[in-house]
């Protein structure tokens, strides 16, 4: 598969899938917003005024992405896209061979923000993605997200 084939679905195609996932109804969106309030420098009003004016209101865009791209079901969306991936690896440790190349730190860029959350888990949990996952994470090394 040609570079520009994975990058251009990367962009258009599997970034159009998390919103509609992570923001899928209010305990996911607000889990989404644990960290950004957890880890910013908010006094405790604006903690809880981003917290859940933020989750509501993604919320509601990712309704319209929902609709904009045509997903009807956002969890069977990203496990799909999960597959897609899993094939184009077709039976390799990384789309690179035996060590990632830039499509795989696309596609890895692009889900790891999302992997420990719920729909994240959900991902990994049902879908055949979580070798390539744990492999890009040995490969790549530790996130430097401040954990919570």
């Amino acid at each position: 598969m040609a570079m520009n084939l994975i990058l251009g679905w990367v962009d258009n195609h599997l970034v159009h899938v998390l919103s509609p996932n992570i923001y899928r109804n209010t305990s996911e969106a607000l889990e989404s917003f644990d960290y950004i309030t957890s880890n910013g420098n908010f006094s405790f009003t604006e903690k809880i005024t981003v917290k859940y004016a933020g989750a509501a209101a993604m919320y509601f865009v990712s309704k319209n992405l929902k609709k904009k791209y045509n997903i009807m079901d956002e969890r069977a969306a990203l496990y799909e896209a999960a597959e897609t991936w899993v094939n184009a690896l077709d039976g390799r440790d990384f789309l690179g061979g035996s060590k990632p190349n830039l499509g795989d730190l696309a596609v890895f860029g692009v889900l790891r923000p999302i992997r420990y959350l719920r729909s994240g888990r959900d991902m990994v949990e049902h879908t055949r993605i979580g070798d390539w996952y744990t492999r890009m994470e040995n490969a790549v090394g530790e996130s430097a997200r401040i954990k919570a």
